[in-house]
């Protein structure tokens, strides 16, 4: 059962990792392929009304954390409590820029919100990068099971380790250029006219910055967290999941090559899924690992509720997921299609 869930729990952080990637990713090249008021409100257009059912995804998995994992959740949300909030504002400022920015046909009014909605964009994928790093790298986990975390000590990625070093920095810029070429990629499959055609050229040559950081960031990995490799190669399921990002990135490079825009955009939706697979079938059980000594990481067997919880639990997930993905698919059949550039208003 603690198996189940902890697949579950990854399975949300990918589900939003892909989903609300590609919306992330809109908005840190926003300036990039959208050079005027009408062009940007075409890139928001084609983000469209599903930016929030993405987010739901990630409100899951903290879900899941509190049902299945509390133990887990009662350290880890204490040792990152700075960088939840920053993220969490950044969330909030995303939300606002998207449905303020269109309230006052205003140029000031609108630039402002324009240049906020892709400042919390890039802060979001950093924040988000630079989690994702520490999770893999570990945390200043002490015999009392408690750690707190500065936002940096002396930027090497062992002992007494902070948020950020030389690591987790890496991770965190890995993590944007990935989410711009998928933003981008999905501009390319959703829009039409000068839009369009800049998302095509940015999105080649930031598909390329990415398999050329790939292995560099894959080497920095096993540098800092050897087991992590040993543990791969013993588990088929990770097979699986690199197998899937390999695929994934085949997509892109035949759909690009071939001006086959879906097939490149779901080669980067295969290629973010494969990767977080690999790393999570990899890091299990251990969930949160301590830089100071492995005995006192944290494992999900550990972390996980006791008794008859987690079975009973299991009867509402289906059926939030089942009304999660209806919805989903219901907003996203309503606005399918290309997106256009809409005619100026007449003043």
């Amino acid at each position: 059962m603690v198996e189940l869930w902890f697949a579950i729990f990854c399975l949300m952080l990918a589900a939003y990792a892909v989903m609300d990637g590609w919306n992330i990713g809109c908005g840190i090249v926003q300036f990039l392929v959208a050079r005027t008021p009408a062009e940007r409100r075409q890139l928001i257009a084609a983000i469209g009304p599903l930016w929030t059912w993405h987010e739901v995804w990630l409100v899951a998995a903290g879900g899941v954390l509190f049902v299945a994992f509390p133990t887990v959740l009662a350290v880890a949300l204490p040792g990152f409590y700075l960088a939840v909030f920053v993220l969490i504002w950044c969330l909030l400022g995303r939300g606002l820029s998207l449905e303020f920015g269109g309230h006052l046909d205003d140029s000031m009014w609108r630039t402002f919100w324009d240049v906020a909605f892709a400042v919390v964009n890039l802060l979001v994928a950093v924040l988000l990068g630079a989690a994702l790093g520490n999770l893999l790298r570990g945390l200043p986990l002490g015999p009392s099971g408690k750690f707190s975390l500065a936002f940096f000590t002396d930027f090497r990625a062992e002992g007494n380790v902070g948020i950020l070093d030389w690591y987790t920095i890496a991770v965190a810029v890995f993590t944007v250029v990935c989410l711009a070429a998928h933003g981008a990629s999905y501009l390319v499959w959703r829009t039409e006219g000068a839009v369009h055609d800049r998302s095509v050229g940015l999105a080649r040559k930031l598909w390329i910055a990415v398999f050329v950081l790939m292995p560099v960031i894959t080497l920095a990995t096993a540098v800092v967290r050897p087991e992590l490799f040993t543990e791969m190669i013993q588990r088929p399921l990770a097979w699986i999941a690199v197998v899937m990002a390999v695929a994934g990135s085949a997509l892109v490079i035949n759909g690009q090559r071939h001006g086959l825009e879906f097939r490149s955009f779901v080669g980067g939706c295969a290629f973010i899924a494969g990767l977080l697979g690999a790393a999570a079938v990899s890091v299990f059980p251990v969930m949160l690992h301590s830089t100071l000594d492995p005995a006192h990481s944290l494992t999900a067997y550990q972390g996980a509720v006791d008794g008859p919880g987690l079975g009973l639990a299991l009867i509402w997930w289906p059926v939030a997921l089942i009304l999660s993905l209806g919805y989903g698919a219901y907003v996203f059949r309503q606005f399918r299609g290309k997106v256009g550039l809409k005619a100026p208003r007449p003043h």
